[in-house]
This record gives structure tokens, C-alpha cells and sequence, in this order.
């Protein structure tokens, strides 16, 4: 993009033909894309009232699917001790140390809802870095955001699917299941209420 002066991609504020180029290149790597969405119209405000309480609750649902890609993937990639260390891009008002503590007690806890695997977890290894300063983080953003524009109708009612139809190659899937695997929706897809465009990326799912 060699008219763009800013070095690091910011999803959002690309046109486009750039977003086009972003996922087609980002889909061509030996990478893997997981996704949470909370569909805040059908969670009760009054289940998560405290701050970042919702936001640790969906994170928690991304790093169990984390933990399934780093345990099924371990034959193919040697490398390391097998542990995954999570990078956060930093934001105002989240408190990672208040993270780490959370994620502690949920190992602790044991509950057989939280189905992280937690031998790859490195619960001490999770930071937080600015968004400009990591690749890693930019082409997070991406994914996310190409997933995001897919359910988020614009000002004129119409979602834009082709950006996470164009990443499925890399989604993280287990027997052709994308949608408990590289796709979490919460609460489960059948009981929101979605549009014709909405429905369209549930069908790139599957």
C-alpha cells in the first residue's frame, strides 16, 4: 500500500480495495484466526454489571479455543514448551494484572464449564503491548474486524461478509466445525434474532 504513510494497519480506516488486499495476503499465511462475538442485545445488563466483567467473560471463550488450536497443533509444531503466551493490545481501563488473577481462579475453580485446556496457558506470560509496536496485534485487528463488519450492519442496514469469507481458509475449524471452534457467538446463534445479512456468515461457517 504504497500510499498510505502510517506503517501500521488500523482495519477500520483502510478503503476497500485495501481491506481486500489485507485479508487475501493475511489468508496466503501459515496462521490461524479465532473469533468471540457477544451479541449484547440478547445478554441481560444486569448478568455483567461490573467493569471489564463481560469483556473477561467473552476473552475467557477465546482463550479455551486458544488452548484446543496449541493442543491439537502440538505434533505439527515442536517448538517450545507447547505454551501459548497471550498478547493483549493495550486499552484504556483494563487492568491486566486483574486478568491474570481471573484466569487463576478459573484454574483454580476446576469448574467443568470452563473447558480451557490449561497445560498450554501461560497464565504469567500475559501482557500487553501498543497496537503500533506488533504485527502480531495488526493482524489480530484484522481478523477481528473483518469478522466484526460481517455481523455489524452499517448505516444502510448491509453487512459486509466477503472479508471472512475470504479468511476461512485460515479459521481455526475441527471437522469442518467452524462455528464451536474458529467462530464463537454468545449467547449461541439460535437464540438471537438475526437479519437475511447476518445469516450469510453463519452459512460461510459451516
Amino acid at each position: 500500500m504504497p500510499d498510505r504513510q502510517a506503517r501500521d494497519l488500523h482495519f477500520a480506516k483502510l478503503n476497500h480495495g485495501q481491506r481486500l488486499l489485507t485479508v487475501r495476503t493475511l489468508a496466503s499465511k501459515p496462521v490461524r484466526a479465532v473469533s468471540v462475538f457477544a451479541a449484547k442485545e440478547h445478554i441481560d445488563p444486569e448478568v455483567f454489571k461490573d467493569k471489564n466483567q463481560l469483556y473477561f467473560f467473552m476473552t475467557r471463550y477465546l482463550i479455551e479455543r486458544l488452548s484446543w488450536l496449541c493442543r491439537d497443533h502440538r505434533p505439527q509444531a515442536p517448538e517450545g514448551d507447547g505454551r501459548v503466551a497471550i498478547t493483549f493490545s493495550r486499552r484504556g481501563g483494563m487492568q491486566y494484572e486483574a486478568f491474570r488473577e481471573y484466569l487463576a481462579r478459573l484454574k483454580a475453580k476446576g469448574s467443568a464449564d470452563v473447558r480451557i485446556h490449561w497445560p498450554v496457558i501461560d497464565i504469567d506470560a500475559v501482557t500487553a503491548a501498543d497496537h503500533s509496536t506488533s504485527a502480531s496485534l495488526q493482524f489480530a485487528d484484522v481478523v477481528a474486524s473483518a469478522f466484526a463488519m460481517g455481523f455489524e450492519p452499517d448505516p444502510y442496514g448491509n453487512c459486509e461478509w466477503r472479508y471472512a469469507e475470504m479468511l476461512k481458509p485460515i479459521t481455526y475449524s475441527k471437522n469442518n466445525n467452524y462455528l464451536s471452534y474458529g467462530v464463537k457467538i454468545v449467547p449461541h446463534h439460535g437464540q438471537c434474532t438475526m437479519s437475511e445479512e447476518q445469516l450469510k456468515m453463519l452459512a460461510l461457517r459451516r
